[in-house]
């Protein structure tokens, strides 16, 4: 598996004069590199793991760059679980975790720094004088506070693990994934799936080093919230995509970029759940829907939703569709404490929406038959549940087991988003026009704490009345750069 020279068909041809005269009069420069402070708690993650799996191998890659077109990759994000075990950032790299007599002893096969000693660094296009200094192993070792070895050496150390003893966190590197085979592809695949299993299980519990890394990107969220509302014009139209580059500066500045792709539906696009095309312009007089997050730099994401009218000021009935969803959000808030279960919010905020729907004359039936497991024909009208567990994945834990996550009870230190809404599709004819393309969605992130909950979020107001202060008040303060 060693790394190939990155070159175009396009490259010029190189006289040897050049050759020559590039090979010569380079130093090679130490980097200064401690200890990440944090890197005692990917060892103590390590540790956790290894012990779910005694005399067991672990294969856990991040992932390799992909093709965005031609010779253009797309910007690389470490694979979520390797990162959550490592904290290293590299493509390519594999963390194989072999049994010892102590639990496991961890290896992070990666590449070094490119040697002068031959072309590569200034011909390919991987090259360090093209992409700039990577760390030699001796570094990112220190740095990691792992072991790390050559990534030329994973083929050989692939090839002599075996499979019946060995579990691959599978999906992220084909080369990998072929590397170590089953000899009945069904246990394989329990096999496996039990370390994706099992390492969504351990993200469930946020320690305070990962509290603190979300509440940095939740707090840059609340700043690029405050842009975006800043260059929000009241009385003209904007492009939607405006209003996402003005919180992707934010962003970039202030964490490693957006957590997902950013949803910035004005009007009619407020009602479709995943609207990341944002092609659409702003109107004063409609509602604009805003689900955005900022990743930090150590790939912990905030998600956040707010809805806010774009002239400054609810009308009586979009006010009236916003406080349902903002009684259903609180609601659901109310109950989260260690011992209810995650299902337990979703029932109570549904419950609520049920009854907001019923008051607008919309529900067929009544409210307790609306809601019951028969039945949700509400769910006409809002589709998704009222949240998720938040983390270093926007969706984190998503291999946990129903019964440590939808059927489970919640416990100190996990990290979930409250998100109610309610979508009145505009060719939906079993609403009434005037209601038809209002979309309102409200999302925060909430720390489950020993005796209730903290609202991470809380930067940015909820109720109606304080949407419209905190619109006109950002409006007032007008745009600013990134400090």
């Amino acid at each position: 598996m060693a790394e190939q020279p990155k070159t175009e068909s396009h490259d010029p041809d190189f006289p040897e004069a050049y050759l020559q005269f590039m090979r010569t009069g380079w130093r090679n420069d130490a980097l200064e590199v401690t200890a990440r402070p944090e890197a005692p708690n990917y060892a103590k993650r390590r540790a956790e793991l290894s012990a779910a799996f005694p005399g067991e191998t672990l294969v856990i890659p991040t992932g390799r760059e992909k093709v965005r077109a031609n010779d253009t990759d797309y910007h690389f994000r470490p694979g979520s679980d390797y990162v959550y075990l490592t904290g290293d950032a590299d493509p390519d790299g594999v963390l194989i975790m072999r049994p010892s007599g102590s639990g496991h002893d961890a290896v992070v096969y990666t590449h070094d720094r490119n040697s002068k000693e031959t072309d590569a660094f200034f011909r390919s296009r991987n090259g360090e004088l093209w992409v700039g200094r990577r760390h030699t192993l001796g570094e990112r070792s220190t740095e990691l506070g792992v072991e790390t070895r050559p990534y030329e050496q994973l083929g050989h150390a692939l090839a002599d693990l075996a499979p019946s003893r060995t579990r691959v966190l599978r999906g992220l590197d084909a080369a990998v994934d072929r590397a170590i085979l089953g000899y009945d592809p069904d246990p394989r695949v329990r096999r496996d799936r039990a370390l994706a299993v099992a390492i969504s299980e351990l993200k469930l519990i946020k320690d305070e080093w990962e509290i603190a890394q979300l509440q940095d990107a939740i707090d840059a969220t609340v700043r690029g919230f405050e842009d975006v509302a800043r260059v929000l014009p009241a009385d003209r139209s904007v492009k939607e995509r405006l209003l996402e580059g003005v919180f992707g500066l934010r962003a970039r500045h202030d964490g490693n970029d957006v957590g997902y792709s950013s949803i910035v539906g004005g009007g009619p696009h407020a009602t479709i759940l995943h609207w990341v095309r944002n092609t659409g312009v702003t109107t004063p007089g409609e509602l604009l829907l805003m689900d955005m997050g900022v990743e930090g730099t150590t790939f912990y994401t905030a998600d956040v939703t707010r809805t806010v009218p774009v002239n400054g000021t609810f009308s009586p009935l979009q006010r009236q569709v916003y406080d349902i969803v903002h009684a259903s959000q609180q609601a659901g808030m109310d109950v989260i404490k260690p011992g209810v279960t995650y299902s337990e919010i979703h029932k109570t905020c549904m419950h609520v929406l049920a009854e907001g729907l019923d008051a607008l004359g919309l529900l067929p039936v009544s409210v307790d038959e609306a809601v019951s497991e028969q039945s949700t024909v509400y769910r006409r009208w809002t589709l998704h549940g009222a949240g998720h567990m938040l983390g270093i994945d926007v969706h984190d834990c998503s291999n946990a087991r129903k019964e440590h996550y939808r059927d489970g009870d919640l416990r100190e230190g996990m990290v979930l988003t409250v998100e109610p809404g309610l979508y009145f599709q505009p060719e939906d004819d079993l609403v009434p026009e005037e209601l038809r393309g209002i979309g309102v969605r409200i999302e925060d992130d909430i720390l489950v704490t020993a005796d209730g909950y903290r609202n991470m979020s809380a930067g940015l107001p909820r109720s109606s009345a304080d949407v419209e202060a905190w619109l006109a008040s950002q409006r007032e303060a007008g745009p600013r750069l990134p400090e």
